[in-house]
């Protein structure tokens, strides 16, 4: 189904979009300054360590994701049908969920982490400045979780200017104590991590200020029963339990992405970071309109408003396209360019321009996966967003990468772009079946 959008219906998701959009932006850009400190260091080992810490923990924050989005969606849903109670009570029940959450991560901080580490497989050089960078950034677990829950909360309620100034706060303290730590302390791969700790406490500080102000427009009362009782929570840990399925098996494909790189030597598993820092900016940019999706379609679905989900869905997959044909001419022209900015270890930069043309088709390769995600996050439709990475990452791309492991590092790219094809495909399957059904409104 099809409905054409009007002019306001696009200043509307634009309006939602362009705020997270530069928000979203400036998370890869940051993950690019990380590369450029360290990369211009002697010591290529620190690279390494940065790529290995930082790919770890991209796998585990983002595997709770859910935090956010299955905020995102249910408090979309809840201001569509002016229930300022929910509105209220959710964003304390995702509050409480994320803190015990981090307390779990701090209390089994060691066999996680050590788990993951040798999961990653980093060359032994490598190895003791992630191990260090690791034990670090694990204690911003707590500013990590709760900032997600503020996120997804300030996104549903369609205010996505607040992520912005946040995540802005948060990526400036990180870049600025970055040059202070590595540079200017000498502490390598370490201070990386210690930056970002602060910069995560940041932007938790600054968060629960911007929550007390927003709070005072909206009305009605906290449900206390629903933050005491468990079965309350039943109907939040079930959409939850399918976006954590579902975003696991997406980091279990970069992490592992990530390991193949690390056992084919320290210069592929650097080049290949570099190279995930333009997915990164992919990603993020792309999940501007993505986000407008989940907060427009969360709050026409639980209005049962068919007219302004459907138009709000045209909208932003428009704008999409538009935004990935862009990004593919900016990555054709400028990609060698961003990557000599980047680092300046010869063998390093020369290995990442010959797989360089892979980034190049991710943008409108991409593009449908990461709007329908945000259709399916804002209608809570989650446990299809699950089926779609299954299908996704156990009959397309392991397969591939088994069958094409003989061409190295070229068959690792080829079966990690295919399967971007793969889950834009399959999620295009479930728009449809679910528009053919009238399904999209069932879980308000």
């Amino acid at each position: 189904m099809i409905s054409w959008p009007s002019w306001q219906m696009h200043q509307r998701v634009w309006a939602l979009a362009w705020p997270m959009m530069l928000s979203n932006i400036t998370v890869p850009l940051v993950g690019l300054v990380d590369s450029a400190v360290v990369g211009h260091l002697d010591d290529p080992r620190h690279l390494g360590a940065v790529a290995v810490g930082a790919t770890l923990f991209t796998s585990i924050y983002w595997a709770f994701g859910f935090l956010r989005m299955g905020t995102t969606g249910f408090v979309a849903q809840a201001v569509g049908r002016n229930d300022d109670q929910a509105n209220r009570t959710l964003l304390l029940q995702g509050g409480i969920f994320a803190t015990t959450l981090a307390l779990l991560m701090l209390i089994l901080q060691w066999p996680l982490l050590t788990l993951g580490l040798n999961l990653m497989g980093p060359e032994a050089d490598v190895s003791s400045a992630a191990n260090d960078y690791a034990f670090t950034r694990i204690y911003g677990a707590p500013a990590a979780l709760i900032n997600y829950v503020i996120i997804g909360w300030f996104v549903g309620n369609q205010n996505t200017r607040v992520p912005l100034y946040l995540l802005t706060l948060v990526n400036l303290v990180n870049l600025v104590l970055d040059l202070v730590f590595v540079w200017g302390f000498g502490w390598g791969a370490q201070g990386v991590a210690a930056a970002t700790v602060i910069a995560e406490y940041t932007g938790l500080i600054a968060g629960i200020l911007f929550v007390l102000r927003q709070l005072k427009d909206v009305g009605g009362e906290v449900n206390s029963q629903a933050l005491t009782q468990l079965q309350a929570y039943t109907k939040l840990v079930k959409v939850n339990r399918y976006l954590f399925i579902r975003t696991a098996l997406l980091l279990f494909m970069f992490a592992f992405f990530t390991a193949q790189g690390a056992r084919l030597g320290t210069e592929v598993l650097s080049a290949n970071a570099l190279l995930l820092n333009f997915l990164m900016l992919i990603s993020h940019a792309l999940d501007g309109f993505a986000h407008a999706s989940e907060a427009g379609c969360g709050r026409y679905a639980g209005a049962r408003d068919s007219r302004g989900f459907y138009a709000a869905v045209f909208s932003a997959a428009l704008w999409s396209v538009i935004f990935a044909v862009a990004l593919m001419l900016i990555f054709v022209l400028f990609g060698e360019l961003i990557l000599s900015l980047m680092t300046d270890i010869e063998s390093v930069y020369n290995l990442a321009v010959s797989y360089l043309p892979w980034v190049w088709l991710l943008p409108v390769i991409a593009v449908g996966s990461y709007l329908l995600d945000g259709v399916l996050i804002g209608t809570t439709q989650t446990r299809a967003m699950q089926q779609i990475m299954l299908i996704t990452v156990l009959f397309v791309f392991l397969p591939l990468w088994w069958l094409t492991q003989a061409m190295g590092n070229t068959g690792l790219w080829l079966s990690f772009t295919l399967a971007f094809v793969a889950r834009g495909l399959v999620g295009l399957y479930y728009y449809i079946k679910f528009t053919r059904e009238d399904r999209w409104f069932s879980q308000s």
